[in-house]
C-alpha cells in the first residue's frame, strides 16, 4: 500500500452497481484519503475520484439470451481486465454485484494472489444456490446487505460479513416528499405515478412499452394524473419514441436520472424488479411491481427460483406485502388496475408506509464504514 493507501479495482455492472460502489468508495475514501481506485463504473463511482477504464453500462445486460447476444464483447473486456490487473496487481479486487461477470474474473485473480472481495451477495438464497462453491473458490470474503445471508456463508466455511444496505444509510428515514415536490414542481395536491422501467436497455425494450401503456389507460380514466419517468443518462433516445408511441398526449414527464426525487414525490409507483424496488420501499411508496424479458429467458430463470417472490420488499417481508406482475401477467391493463388500487386505499398505503419504516431501520448500520472495516481486515490478513 502505497503511502499507507490501497490500490483497489473495482467492477461495477450498472446503474444500481454504480451507485452501490459510489457509496462504498466514499467510506473508503474517509478512511484512506489517498486510495487509488479503478477499473469499470460509471459516473457515481467517478465523482469520488474512481478511473474508469470501461463504463459501467457495457455490462447492463440481463437475461440469457440477451447476453449471448453481446457475449464476445462482455468476454473480451473481462480478459483485458483480467491481464491487465495480473500485470499490475491491485492490492485487491472489489466485484460489486454482477456476479456472471465478477466471478469468473475474481476466480482468476484470487488464484495469482491477488485478494478479492465481493460486495452484495448473489441471491442464492433465491435461486441458483449452487453458485456457493464457485462463490467459495472465488472470494477471500463477501460483504452481505442483507441479515440472513452471513449464516448461508458461515456453514459452508465462506468468510462474510453483513454490512447493511448502503441506500439505508443514502436515504433518510423521513421522506424529503415536499422538497422533492417543490424541485419538480409538483403541487402539493397532485397526485403523481412514477414509472421505473429499469436501467438496462433489454430492461426497457420489454418493460417501458408497458408501463407507458398502463399510464395511457390511468390518464384516460383520471387525467389530472401526473406521470414521472426517470431516464438512465444516455438512454434518452430509446425512450422518448416509445412515449410517441405508446403514450402519446399523457404528458409524461421525463427527467434526466433524479429517480430518487421521483420516488419521494411520487403517490405511487409501476417500477421494474431490481434494487429499484427496495429504493421504492426506503422511500415508503407503495408499488406495483413488474418483469418482462425475452420469453426463452424467462422460462429458464422460471426453473430455477426458489421463493414465491421476486421483488427485494417481498423478500425481506417474506410475503407478497405488494402485487408483482410479471411477463404475461404485466399487461397495460393490469398494471393500471394495481396502481389504482394503491391510489384508492390510503389506509392501505400508510399500513406499507409502517411496514417500509419498519424494514429502513433494520437495514440501516452505516454501510460503508462496515464495508471498509472488512476490507481493511482482509487487506491485513
Amino acid at each position: 500500500m502505497k503511502n499507507g493507501s490501497p490500490r483497489l479495482a473495482l467492477v461495477a455492472g450498472e446503474a444500481s452497481g454504480d451507485l452501490l460502489a459510489g457509496l462504498l468508495l466514499g467510506g473508503l475514501k474517509a478512511r484512506w484519503p489517498h486510495l487509488q481506485a479503478a477499473g469499470i463504473g460509471g459516473p457515481k463511482m467517478a465523482a469520488q475520484g474512481f478511473e474508469a477504464w470501461w463504463p459501467h453500462d457495457k455490462l447492463a445486460v440481463r437475461g440469457y439470451v440477451e447476453v449471448l447476444r453481446h457475449y464476445r464483447e462482455i468476454s473480451g473486456i473481462r480478459e483485458q481486465l483480467a491481464e491487465r490487473l495480473l500485470r499490475e496487481p491491485p492490492d485487491a479486487f472489489i466485484g460489486v454485484d454482477a456476479p456472471d461477470f465478477n466471478l469468473g474474473l475474481e476466480t482468476r485473480l484470487k488464484q495469482r494472489g491477488i485478494k478479492s472481495i465481493h460486495f452484495v451477495s448473489p441471491s442464492i438464497w433465491a435461486w441458483r444456490g449452487g453458485r456457493i462453491e464457485k462463490i467459495g473458490g472465488a472470494v477471500d470474503h463477501v460483504l452481505c446487505i442483507f441479515p440472513f445471508e452471513p449464516a448461508l456463508y458461515e456453514r459452508h466455511g465462506i468468510a462474510a460479513t453483513y454490512v447493511g444496505h448502503p441506500l439505508a444509510d443514502a436515504i433518510p428515514i423521513e421522506v424529503p416528499r415536499d422538497a422533492a415536490r417543490r424541485a419538480l414542481s409538483i403541487g402539493p395536491d397532485e397526485t403523481v405515478v412514477a414509472l421505473l422501467p429499469g436501467s438496462r436497455r433489454s430492461e426497457i425494450q420489454y418493460i417501458a412499452p408497458r408501463l407507458l401503456a398502463a399510464a395511457a389507460l390511468m390518464k384516460r380514466q383520471r387525467p389530472g394524473l401526473r406521470f414521472l419517468l426517470p431516464v438512465v443518462p444516455g438512454l434518452q433516445s430509446l425512450v422518448v419514441p416509445m412515449v410517441a408511441e405508446h403514450a402519446a398526449g399523457v404528458g409524461i414527464e421525463l427527467l434526466d436520472g433524479r429517480s430518487h426525487e421521483a420516488l419521494a414525490a411520487c403517490d405511487v409507483t409501476l417500477i421494474a424488479s431490481g434494487t429499484a424496488t427496495l429504493e421504492a420501499a426506503l422511500f415508503k411508496r407503495p408499488m406495483v411491481i413488474t418483469y418482462a424479458m425475452n420469453w426463452l429467458s424467462w422460462q429458464m430463470m422460471k426453473r430455477m427460483g426458489y421463493q414465491p417472490w421476486v421483488g427485494l420488499p417481498n423478500i425481506l417481508l417474506g410475503e407478497f406485502a405488494v402485487p408483482e406482475l410479471l411477463q404475461n401477467d404485466a399487461t397495460p391493463q393490469k398494471l393500471a388496475a394495481a396502481g389504482f388500487a394503491w391510489l384508492d386505499k390510503p389506509a392501505e398505503s400508510a399500513a406499507i408506509a409502517r411496514r417500509f419504516t419498519e424494514l429502513h431501520h433494520r437495514l440501516r448500520c452505516n454501510t460503508a464504514q462496515a464495508a471498509t472495516d472488512a476490507i481493511e481486515k482482509v487487506l491485513h490478513a
